[in-house]
């Protein structure tokens, strides 16, 4: 009895007080509004931009595909509940339907979060990711639009259906965009049977490339092809990770955001070449999450490489290039003999040393290949982990390490001296790194040198006196850096450097 004067007493002043009691009325609406509001902020603000960051990030990111399934199904079931409701049997069903909407907005916000922060931070860019992260947020937002005007205003009953019915389309199309992004653009219709392809009218397509290559070259009958079936899905114009696309020359020749990943007549200092013979449970491994290459596939790329990368190259001028199109021959692939007491001959000065680097850092240091000393250095899989005195560590083999990958790693100018020991290297990646001027200056006597990445870092015109000097040098990535693209170049550096 005591309860009623309380509530009466509660809801009093909401009478006196309009603006107090809307308040009240949709105050879990508002709360419910907010980080919608947040997420379509961070969309906005901060789009995916192909730059890979915090680890954290990316960990919480790789949940996205887990958690989107739940508005997808609790908004589908909605529509469901409502019709079967409308008979007087299954009355009781509306009851539920609040409850469901509510809980498909809480689930499609946090799906649009954790998608963001997998985009933003797990060098995603293109814009069919950007689209597919603001249909995630659009769909947060219709689904507390009908949660709101279902619970809070059932006297909308048309504009509640019309709501319903955009959030049932919206739930279409971004997991369409979604199977785009994940499995390619003709996912729906790639493996379509040729009956039904018939019946529905519907063309066989082949991925999208940016442009077609003369096929009376070698790239364009036999590398383009294989780039096209098995890279494009993640590197093209819709989406490119890494800032990577493949789906041209002239951008397959650029590379992406720690520098080119094709090196004419290196084949071993190739980083497209590297990740597509590494290892399949390996981080680098491409394609990500496909099987790998096949033989003749890599031994295309592999002598189209080697005999200088062009796009003019004749189609038959590699004459012992395999066929592709045919069933892979062991005839047809041939590998230099590895001589193992050669190898550990060359390897026995620092065999010790590079054990014990490889035991402290995992992962992150390794030979060239199974008859070589060379090393290569990939430090920036650890990140802002990775200092001046972890570099130092590898002083005692800095001689023998042909590249070295310290993109966004903690190392600064005082790992100068390290650095400018590693007289052999040909390709130095110091991309959203704390290096200045000073550090560069000092690399003067890389003789060997042939890549240069600085992307993100403070360095000025200042250097490129000392870059001009360098022998081997074919690119310097400057981009984001104090250095104008319209300033003045030194005559050795024209054509070198990339903005």
């Amino acid at each position: 009895m005591n309860l009623r004067p309380r509530m009466s007493d509660e809801n009093g002043p909401s009478m006196n007080a309009p603006g107090s009691g809307l308040f009240k009325q949709f105050r879990l609406g508002f709360a419910m509004l907010a980080p919608i509001l947040g997420v379509a902020a961070l969309v906005a603000l901060l789009p995916p931009d192909g730059n890979e960051r915090a680890e954290w990030a990316q960990f919480i990111g790789r949940f996205h595909p887990l958690v989107v399934h739940f508005p997808i199904a609790l908004l589908l079931v909605v529509p469901i509940l409502e019709l079967a409701g409308s008979s007087s049997r299954f009355s009781y069903l509306h009851l539920s339907t609040s409850f469901f909407l509510g809980l498909a907005t809480l689930s499609a916000t946090c799906a649009a979060i954790l998608g963001w922060c997998l985009g933003r931070t797990g060098g995603y860019s293109g814009w069919l990711i950007t689209q597919h992260m603001w249909a995630g947020v659009l769909l947060s937002a219709v689904c507390w639009l009908c949660w709101l005007l279902r619970t809070r205003m059932p006297a909308t009953g048309k504009a509640y259906g019309i709501a319903l019915v955009v959030g049932v389309g919206l739930v279409a199309w971004t997991g369409y965009r979604g199977g785009q992004l994940s499995l390619g653009a003709n996912h729906l219709t790639e493996h379509m049977p040729a009956g039904l392809r018939h019946v529905l009218g519907v063309q066989h397509s082949t991925p999208a490339l940016g442009s077609i290559a003369d096929p009376h070259t070698f790239y364009g009958a036999r590398v383009q092809p294989i780039l096209a079936a098995r890279c494009i899905s993640c590197h093209s114009a819709d989406k490119h990770k890494g800032d990577l696309r493949l789906d041209n020359y002239r951008l397959l020749m650029r590379g992406g955001k720690d520098g080119p990943v094709v090196l004419a007549g290196n084949i071993q200092g190739s980083d497209l070449f590297r990740r597509i013979t590494l290892p399949g449970n390996h981080d680098d491994f491409m394609p990500k999450g496909k099987s790998p290459l096949s033989a003749d596939q890599v031994k295309v790329i592999e002598l189209w490489i080697g005999a200088g990368a062009s796009d003019r190259l004749a189609v038959d001028a590699i004459r012992s290039a395999p066929s592709t199109a045919a069933a892979p021959s062991v005839a047809e692939v041939s590998f230099d003999e590895i001589d193992r007491g050669a190898a550990a001959k060359l390897r026995s000065a620092i065999g010790p040393t590079v054990a014990e680097l490889q035991k402290r850092y995992p992962n992150i240091i390794d030979y060239e290949s199974r008859g070589s000393s060379d090393l290569r250095l990939n430090a920036s899989i650890l990140g802002s982990k990775f200092g001046d005195k972890d570099l130092e560590a590898f002083a005692p083999v800095a001689e023998h390490i042909i590249l070295a990958d310290l993109s966004r790693t903690a190392v600064t100018d005082r790992s100068a001296v390290t650095i400018a020991d590693m007289k052999r290297i040909r390709v130095l990646r110091l991309a959203n790194t704390g290096v200045t001027d000073a550090l560069l200056l000092r690399l003067g006597t890389l003789d060997e040198l042939e890549s240069l990445n600085v992307f993100g870092t403070t360095v000025t015109p200042a250097v490129l006196g000392t870059m001009a000097k360098l022998p081997k040098l074919a690119h310097l990535y400057v981009a984001q850096t104090a250095i104008p693209s319209g300033g003045s170049i030194p005559p050795n550096l024209s054509g070198k450097i990339v903005f």
